[in-house]
């Protein structure tokens, strides 16, 4: 089934109450959701000596399946090291399957994609420039001096670092860092937004705040979202999606929707498939201690081998 766009009531509507005279929904320049497809991606690291398209080797990714809607955001789960970053590589072009295809808006993916735009669990920000420049590293080349000017001061604006903007990032705290790097992200106004555990350094009630703030910067500027994360309540809070990533050792391919088990004898036992996605219900922002939520929380924490009951 083809994922259906949120609906736009699931915007957040904080930007306005919480930011004051700063940018609200309607200054900002929303950017172009788009559509993205895999089609069978898998992805074989090779032995070391062994031609990049050698069988031999190290499967991460076997046959991945998966539709993401204009606007969307997709929350990916699963274990460390199952492959949810080697995915997100797939999709920004800065790595290439081995097998299957990858295409936003029915374009195929070749090379690092413009369309996309990368946000790390480091900030990644040159020490010696100030979060402006940082942020304007971001901005599309050939962008005229002018408007790539007003477009940073809006995205600091967005991000609530209007009053920190001539600071360095040894000046700033790690979630305002962090902030920095989704403003320079998005500076290049993406069809696609790949954001890759963004919020795992932070202590938890930064987190808690950034996921907040996500919310606001996706209803100014709903691109399409793919996020990873290890954190099944915040993927329950943010995403209209998750998808559960098990390794082929785990039985997790063999449980995914409509697909079998397609393990074959050169694809490792380690590689990891999609193994469950579920739809969170509910408009966002969501309540987190809903009881359908919690349902979900445990579900998926079985799902991952994480049980949630404990006998005696």
């Amino acid at each position: 089934m083809v994922p259906t766009a949120p609906s736009t009531a699931q915007s957040t509507g904080r930007l306005t109450a919480s930011s004051g005279a700063g940018a609200s929904v309607s200054d900002v320049v929303a950017s172009p959701a788009l559509p993205v497809r895999l089609d069978g991606v898998s992805r074989t690291f090779p032995a070391p000596g062994a031609a990049r398209d050698a069988q031999a080797g190290r499967t991460v990714l076997h046959g991945v399946d998966l539709e993401v809607a204009p606007g969307e955001i997709v929350a990916v789960l699963g274990p460390s090291g199952c492959g949810k970053s080697t995915l997100l590589r797939q999709v920004s072009g800065l790595d290439a399957p081995t097998g299957g295809r990858v295409t936003i808006d029915d374009g195929p993916v070749v090379g690092a994609d413009p369309r996309t735009a990368v946000a790390f669990q480091e900030p990644r920000l040159l020490p010696w420039r100030t979060l402006t420049q940082n942020v304007a590293l971001g901005l599309p080349p050939g962008t005229a001096k002018d408007a790539g000017r007003a477009r940073v001061a809006q995205l600091l604006d967005l991000v609530g670092l209007a009053t920190s903007a001539g600071l360095r990032p040894r000046q700033v705290s790690g979630g305002m860092a962090q902030r920095a790097s989704l403003a320079r992200a998005l500076a290049r106004n993406p069809g696609v937004l790949l954001l890759d555990e963004p919020f795992g350094a932070l202590d938890a009630l930064t987190r808690l705040r950034m996921q907040d703030l996500l919310l606001d910067v996706h209803a100014a500027q709903p691109a399409t979202i793919l996020l990873v994360t290890h954190d099944v309540e915040e993927a329950l809070y943010l995403a209209d999606r998750v998808v559960l990533l098990r390794t082929l050792a785990d039985g997790g391919a063999a449980r995914a929707a409509g697909s079998g088990d397609r393990a074959d004898a050169g694809s490792g036992d380690r590689a990891a498939s999609i193994a469950r996605i579920v739809d969170v219900p509910g408009d966002r922002p969501r309540d987190r201690a809903a009881r359908d939520l919690a349902e979900l929380r445990a579900e998926l924490l079985d799902g991952l081998g994480v049980p949630t009951h404990h006998d005696r």
